[in-house]
This record gives structure tokens, C-alpha cells and sequence, in this order.
């Protein structure tokens, strides 16, 4: 049995909305084991055990969250020449256009080796004011229908052997 690990973080929900639906998306392939972790809970040997990963996680001051930087923070040395080729995907929430956050993810993801099994994929809430930024997200089901695909593209592609 393949390991799927989604590694996420989330303040107002909508990260953690999209890691949720990509874990429903995945587990829809019976030969994929889904494990969720948010990112103050998650451990290096999590990732190296994983056969698969997707990282979730909000757009914070046109940046990755600090959660989730901070994961990497205390990982990345860790997983050096330990995870090499593993896919992964990546989901971002953010309140204008998630660019800040993605490249700093993918910047990282490239230093590890990960293979990058697609585009991200950015669900913009278009949070302007500091009232929008704090409330709660409730993301449209398009997005989460989005987030579901692609949890069970990675999962069908990790059972597949593809990836």
C-alpha cells in the first residue's frame, strides 16, 4: 500500500478546506493510505515515509505562512538526499494572487528534489480588508471539486506506479 501524506496548515479554514477535499479525492483509490498532518504536527519521518505529499497552506503577507515555513524550517535539512524524486502538489489559499507563496514552496520543493506531479492550484478569496482576511473561509465547490481531482489524480497515479 502506497502512502499519500498532506502536510497542511490553516488560520481561517480555507487551507484546510482544500487539504480536506484533496483527502477525500485521494481516498477514493483503496490502495492509497491517506495520512493528514498540519504542519506544527508533522515530522520529518512522515515525509520520508510518504510515497507522495501535497502541502496546503495560506498566502500570509504575500508569503507562505509562518506554520508552514516553519515546518520546512525544521525539516529541510532532514530530508536532504532522503526524499529525492518523491511527487508532490501544491494547493495555496490566499486573498489576492498566492504568487509570493507558491514560489517560496516551490523554491523549496526544488532544493528537496520533489517532482512536481502539475500546476498548483491557487483558490483566491479575494480578502482585502482586514475584516475579510480574518473571517472564517468558505471556499466555492468549484475549488474544493478542483482539490478533490487532484488529491485523486496524485493518489491514482501513486497506485498506478506513475509517480
Amino acid at each position: 500500500m502506497k502512502t499519500l501524506l498532506i502536510v497542511w496548515y490553516s488560520r481561517t479554514g480555507g487551507a484546510e478546506q482544500m487539504a480536506r477535499a484533496a483527502a477525500r479525492g485521494a481516498r477514493t483509490e483503496p490502495e492509497v493510505r491517506v495520512v493528514m498532518r498540519r504542519a506544527d504536527r508533522a515530522r520529518t519521518a512522515d515525509v520520508v515515509h510518504a510515497d507522495g505529499l501535497i502541502f496546503a497552506a495560506p498566502e500570509n503577507l504575500a508569503a507562505l505562512a509562518g506554520a508552514m515555513k516553519e515546518f520546512f524550517d525544521r525539516s529541510y535539512y532532514a530530508l536532504l538526499e532522503r526524499v529525492n524524486g518523491k511527487p508532490y502538489a501544491a494547493l495555496i489559499c490566499a486573498g489576492s494572487d498566492g504568487s509570493g507563496a507558491l514560489r517560496q514552496l516551490e523554491r523549496i520543493a526544488t532544493g528537496l528534489r520533489l517532482r512536481a506531479i502539475g500546476a498548483a492550484l491557487i483558490a483566491n478569496t479575494a480578502a482585502q480588508t482586514p475584516e475579510a482576511i480574518l473571517a472564517p473561509k468558505v471556499l466555492p465547490r468549484e475549488i474544493l471539486a478542483r482539490c478533490e481531482a487532484l488529491g485523486a489524480q496524485l493518489a491514482a497515479g501513486l497506485a498506478a506506479g506513475i509517480y
